[in-house]
């Protein structure tokens, strides 16, 4: 009896916790794909943040330096980046619930095999494996978004599942941090293999696949895209050379490559988001190091204040996508390259003194604020992307998108560990190799913020516009 007692008050605790979340994001499966794709984006990102909590610990194991290190997260990212495409075409054509499972069993893999090395190519070869998350996550996380969501409530959901990946980065930094301290470094990649087998297992079992293009825009759906709606209710030109007349699902790759390519907006945004995320992943593999060195923290302080740190980027996350819907619903229809570009421009505003100041406290402050304007450059530009893409070819255009984030996420760790140690054999110590390092590669952080406010935030109406008439068009010759 007790038991039962036990099990209905845990039940009505659940419940209550997670009733609003359930409300906010439109039902039961909305709320429990929410959970899996952030689940499926924290794994991913968990890993990249490990190796950067434990880099002192590798360098000392191995005799390695950072521009190793770096490497180690580069060479799964850019594995990643060569498999996204190919992957992305099934995205488009299988089930992508059982993709995702799959990568994340080779995943796990690959975690037992990091662990087990016993020299730093060993390490290196084994993390090969580490790119079938990298290629399959985000393609496939854009498509079910896709399809699970109105358009009207996409930035929303997509902060949610982008928490996921900063929730990932925490937990990899500070419980890899502490299990480097007490057990070792193998056990630091051991234990992250335990979650992500269950949760391919739970995917596998209990995500059923979504319906395919249950929220496109043509017909009586056009009611849920806002953005779309608001392009019909303005009465904006599409583009005629863009707009698809035929079902895009079967075309070949390389058509489209060009094609998504071919969209103005769509480059502008692929270029602003592959700086941000070149960004963060320097900043991810280096943070730890870069607290150890300048502020003389020790490994299990700095992870611990990076995660701190951190969940600035988790409220940035969940206010920008919001943010940009509310706007969006107001009329203001270039409100997500307008969010991003501004918090791009903040970003630097406020990383910038973080890194010249000389004590913690200040430099803590901002840097927390920084991490929040990070985070809130991605849900808006996530949900532009799909705004200006036709439906059919969500998985692919978003792999096209991933092929340059991931090439640049590989090359930022190289890039950063390489400039901190020749900024630092310059006489100024590591710590001022890294601050120099920081603040060179803020300069295409502003960049990527006017990219948007100067290009996006023109070409994006249009685009729109291209993207409802082409499912107009094809949904035409479907039906008829």
């Amino acid at each position: 009896m007790q038991h039962t007692s036990s099990d209905s008050t845990a039940r009505g605790l659940w419940r209550r916790l997670t009733d609003p979340l359930r409300a906010a994001l439109g039902g039961p499966a909305q709320l429990r794909a929410v959970f899996l794709l952030a689940g499926v984006l924290a794994v991913a990102s968990a890993d990249s943040a490990t190796v950067g909590a434990i880099g002192s610990n590798l360098e000392q194991a191995l005799r390695i330096g950072n521009g190793q290190i770096g490497l180690l997260v580069s060479v799964s990212t850019g594995v990643g980046a060569l498999a996204t495409l190919p992957v992305g075409v099934l995205v488009d054509r299988v089930s992508r619930t059982r993709l995702l499972a799959v990568s994340l069993v080779l995943w796990c893999a690959a975690m037992i095999a990091s662990g087990a090395s016993v020299s730093y190519p060993m390490l290196l070869v084994s993390r090969l494996a580490l790119g079938a998350v990298v290629a399959t996550a985000m393609p496939a996380v854009a498509s079910i978004i896709g399809d699970l969501f109105p358009a009207a409530d996409r930035g929303r959901a997509y902060g949610f599942v982008l928490a996921g990946e900063l929730l990932g980065a925490g937990a990899g930094l500070l419980a890899g941090g502490d299990i480097a301290a007490v057990l070792g470094w193998r056990a630091a990649f051991w234990a992250l293999a335990v979650p992500s087998l269950i949760l391919a297992a739970v995917i596998h079992y209990r995500f059923a696949e979504p319906i395919r293009h249950q929220h496109d825009t043509s017909g009586d759906n056009s009611a849920d895209a806002t953005a779309k709606k608001e392009a019909m209710r303005q009465r904006i030109r599409p583009r005629p050379r863009l707009v698809l007349r035929n079902d895009p699902t079967r075309r070949p790759l390389w058509w489209v490559v060009r094609y998504v390519l071919s969209i103005p907006t769509n480059v502008a945004l692929i270029l602003a988001s592959g700086i941000g995320y070149f960004f963060f992943a320097g900043l991810r593999t280096f943070a730890v190091v870069f607290l150890q060195q300048r502020f003389g923290f020790g490994q299990a302080a700095a992870s611990s204040l990076i995660v701190i740190i951190g969940a600035g980027a988790i409220i940035g996350v969940l206010v920008s996508g919001r943010l940009s819907d509310r706007a969006i619903r107001r009329h203001r229809m270039t409100a997500r390259p307008v969010v991003s570009g501004v918090a791009f421009i903040v970003v630097a505003a406020l990383f910038v003194p973080a890194l010249l100041v000389g004590t913690f406290a200040v430099a803590g402050v901002l840097l927390f604020l920084g991490a929040g304007a990070l985070g809130a450059t991605n849900p808006p530009l996530d949900a532009a992307r799909l705004d200006i893409m036709h439906s059919r070819l969500w998985g692919r255009a978003e792999s096209v998108r991933t092929v340059l984030r991931s090439a640049l996420q590989a090359l930022a760790p190289v890039l950063f560990g390489y400039l901190s140690t020749v900024l630092a054999a310059g006489g100024h110590g590591a710590a001022a190799g890294l601050d120099r390092t920081f603040l060179i590669m803020l300069v295409p952080v502003v960049l990527a913020g006017l990219i948007l406010l100067l290009v996006a935030r023109r070409t994006y109406p249009r685009d729109v516009a291209t993207a409802a008439a082409s499912e107009h068009a094809t949904s035409a010759v479907t039906h008829g």
